[in-house]
């Protein structure tokens, strides 16, 4: 049958003809495998990648040439083309940098390049084997480290060791033989001299270290990190006795300190009003202090008043300060957050009210799981601390009417939180929120003895003006309100259980 000239006789060719004149894809060159504009799309590819960076490539131009897309001999065990190897480690480390850290623990284990890469994008690790640290392998294979906790490698303990000894501040593994009457002894630590030898070792190669956990360590080793880490901004040192804290003066641009000097079960150090006196002058630039397990009294607190005069946090947890320790604070100039922690008492001796003074420069004060049972101490405390804006009580143990009453005294108060005091009640709640004129957010959680059904008509409209309201002091009344009309709780009602 004959055809116009217009329709087109062998449309395969003309289709060809299109395909050749339309530029080849990546995909198009990968599915057919077109080995010669591969190679070429490489050395474009390396090309740029030496233009762009000074760092040169780990594999000679040579293996370029040898690049093939099939094995004409596979095997078990052979592996296909490395085509990253014509990348610079600097383009490479790049395109590690933009995947999830999720992924550079996998990452890692493709090949000894991508190891070491993904090594440099590591920031903060713990670590649990010391002999890491000084056979200088961390600092090899971790070089771009910012922060390192060091505190349960400096614990003698066998790897498979089934005594975990765990505290809020720290968790180690234990051997039987390092535990003495209820503490670990020194022998369950790792020396001074050991500890010392590591720090250098990690210097050397972490020079831009920010953040340090270090555990019984001495004035050496201190001085030596203050000395050639001048980035240091944050330390938490466990373990440490007063003069090991001379160490301290070469830390001139330290911003915050954890101080950990008592751990009930653990161990037993020795920091008193002379470390306080040395850790003042030696950190002047002090923006966060915390003081956990502290013996000192009113000079130790009066010289961090006096010589750290940038201090903005202060935090005391389960301390050992003698009586009169409250009037101190008066000297912290500059302070704007205390909070108090697992204190078993406040103040034993806080003295007449006119010594006590008081920080003007306060805004919040927080107390966690602390004994107020002592009306003088918990009454002295909101002397001093009068001109705070926030207070939080969480679950601590004998905040009843009584003592609630004193908090009364903080007349600028605008935010009150409450959580877990179960003694205190609506009516001890409602006259002391009364006299806060200008409070704003309240907070009521899990304080069973606050009713909904003991609101007062006043406290309710107190409520109607508050810009922010969280009320649920009861779960269990709040569980059953919600429950309501459900038949789920009573008796021959419904259950949750799945059939």
């Amino acid at each position: 049958m004959p055809t116009s000239p217009e329709e087109n006789p062998n449309p395969k060719v003309m289709s060809a003809a299109a395909a050749k004149k339309r530029r080849s894809s990546l995909s198009d060159i990968w599915n057919n495998k077109d080995t010669q504009a591969l190679k070429q799309l490489v050395l474009q590819m390396r090309a740029q990648s030496v233009s762009n960076s000074t760092t040169p490539p780990s594999e000679p131009e040579s293996d370029i040439q040898s690049l093939t897309l099939d094995d004409p001999e596979p095997t078990r065990f052979s592996s296909g083309p490395d085509y990253t190897a014509v990348l610079s480690d600097k383009l490479l480390l790049s395109v590690l940098s933009k995947l999830p850290e999720q992924q550079h623990t996998s990452n890692s284990l493709v090949c000894k390049r991508w190891c070491k890469l993904s090594g440099k994008l590591v920031r903060s690790i713990k670590l649990l084997d010391w002999e890491f640290l000084e056979s200088g392998r961390l600092s090899y294979r971790f070089p771009g480290l910012i922060d390192i906790d060091l505190v349960r490698a400096c614990v003698k303990s066998r790897r498979n060791s089934g005594i975990v000894m765990s505290h809020r501040l720290v968790s180690v593994h234990l051997d039987s033989n390092s535990i003495h009457g209820g503490f670990v002894g020194k022998e369950g630590f790792l020396a001074q001299e050991v500890v010392d030898g590591g720090v250098k070792v990690l210097i050397e190669g972490c020079a831009n270290l920010r953040r340090i956990l270090l555990m019984n360590a001495s004035v050496e080793g201190l001085g030596y990190l203050g000395e050639k880490c001048e980035t240091l901004q944050e330390l938490e040192l466990h373990f440490s006795d007063d003069f090991a804290l001379k160490g301290l003066f070469g830390c001139r641009n330290l911003q915050i300190l954890k101080l950990v000097g008592c751990i009930d079960g653990l161990y037993n150090s020795m920091v008193s009003d002379i470390g306080l006196t040395i850790l003042a002058q030696g950190c002047p630039r002090l923006l966060k202090l915390e003081l956990v397990g502290c013996e000192g009294s009113y000079d130790g607190i009066k010289a961090i008043g006096q010589c750290c005069q940038m201090l903005e946090e202060l935090i005391l947890c389960d301390h050992r300060m003698d009586g009169g320790w409250l009037s101190a604070l008066s000297f912290c100039s500059n302070l704007k957050t205390l909070k108090l922690q697992c204190c078993k008492v406040l103040d034993s001796s806080p003295g007449p009210d006119e010594h006590l003074g008081s920080c003007s420069t306060l805004e919040e004060l927080h107390l966690h799981q602390c004994q107020l049972r002592d009306k003088q101490g918990v009454r002295a405390l909101f002397l001093v601390c009068g001109t705070v804006r926030e207070l939080v009580f969480g679950d601590c143990w004998g905040l009843d009417n009584t003592i609630f009453a004193a908090a009364s005294v903080c007349r600028s108060l605008r935010n009150l939180s409450l959580e877990g005091c179960s003694l205190l009640t609506t009516e001890g709640l409602d006259s002391v929120v009364q006299s806060w004129k200008e409070l704003e957010r309240l907070k009521v959680v899990s304080c069973n003895n606050i009713k909904d059904s003991e609101i007062t008509p006043e406290l309710a409209t107190l409520f109607s003006v508050l810009k922010e309201l969280k009320w649920r002091p009861d779960s269990r009344s709040f569980l059953s309100s919600g429950l309501e009309g459900t038949s789920i709780g009573q008796k021959g009602g419904r259950s949750l259980r799945r059939k």
